[in-house]
């Protein structure tokens, strides 16, 4: 069987090594400013009317897996809302103009994760532009990996911003949405690999993401009565904003080496798997579980 498109395209942005080129730049991180660019998917992904209809809020839904899960969910038929921390509008503005030309509307709710009220206003927005809301992707994320490693060089303004916004942001945007979402309707989390195999230069992060975990297992017990799925994905090393912006130039040259599959994932990459768990025909039965796209490193 041939290599499909998008694996063929994410092999040829890798470095020879299978990681990326050195590179840094600060937080947020800006797409335009990575080299090379990331493959979102907008020239691969072909959409066959998966979500026709349906209504859906990214969170991080400017660059990286949230633009890869936007343009998908677009050009499956749904329409999308974008989340994003304001210093993204550039990135924003870019995912919007992919989900337009894919003939769906867009609809930009900036909004910082890190605050409660702002998480329902982020919902509020998201509902009111959408005129309702089926899909919730939980995909915002944030680490730093800078200085000393481990617990030593752990700063608490780290360790608060990481839990605020992968854990704090993720269950009061959920909390909000929750009176919007009905029977058929999903929620999807982020989570990661770093949940089951934690780097030294991660600790916070990674512990978030284990909790995510537990938060999707119960989550799927609370609401699956209602009808409501929630499941999540937890990405390998993704070729995002979020690592220039956070890592040292040596930690990005080397991101993907040691998965089985030799290199850096794209955002393109792990589209599918937000589209099939958002599927009502194909992921009707799938609830509480977390797939893993890793690049062949082990999520259990």
């Amino acid at each position: 069987m041939p290599e499909s498109d998008v694996a063929r395209r994410a092999a040829a942005l890798a470095s020879e090594d299978g990681g990326m080129r050195p590179q840094q730049q600060e937080p947020p991180g800006l797409t335009g400013r990575m080299d090379p660019v990331p493959d979102h998917g907008e020239e691969t992904w072909t959409g066959h009317g998966r979500l026709a209809g349906l209504k859906a809020l990214v969170t991080g839904g400017d660059s990286g897996i949230g633009r890869a899960v936007a343009i998908a969910y677009a050009r499956e038929g749904a329409d999308v809302a974008l989340n994003y921390l304001p210093e993204e509008e550039p990135d924003a503005r870019d995912t919007a103009r992919w989900i337009e030309e894919a003939g769906r509307a867009a609809v930009l709710v900036p909004g910082d994760l890190r605050e409660e009220d702002a998480c329902g206003r982020i919902v509020e927005a998201a509902v009111e532009g959408l005129d309702g809301l089926n899909i919730l992707v939980n995909n915002a994320g944030y680490h730093w990996a800078r200085g000393e490693a481990g617990l030593k060089g752990l700063r608490t303004a780290d360790l608060e911003r990481a839990v605020r916004t992968n854990l704090y942001g993720t269950l009061w945007v959920t909390r909000a949405a929750l009176g919007h979402l009905g029977r058929g309707d999903c929620i999807i989390n982020t989570t990661s690999l770093q949940a089951y195999q934690p780097s030294v230069t991660m600790v916070d992060y990674a512990a978030t993401k284990a909790a995510l975990n537990n938060v999707t297992a119960n989550l799927a017990a609370e609401l699956g009565p209602e009808g409501i799925r929630v499941n999540a994905v937890a990405p390998g090393p993704v070729w995002t904003p979020l690592q220039p912006a956070t890592k040292e130039p040596e930690a990005v040259a080397k991101m993907g080496r040691d998965t089985p599959l030799g290199r850096i994932g794209q955002p393109a990459e792990l589209a599918g798997a937000y589209v099939f768990l958002a599927s009502p025909r194909e992921a009707s039965y799938v609830s509480g579980t977390v797939l893993g796209v890793t690049g062949g490193l082990p999520v259990f």
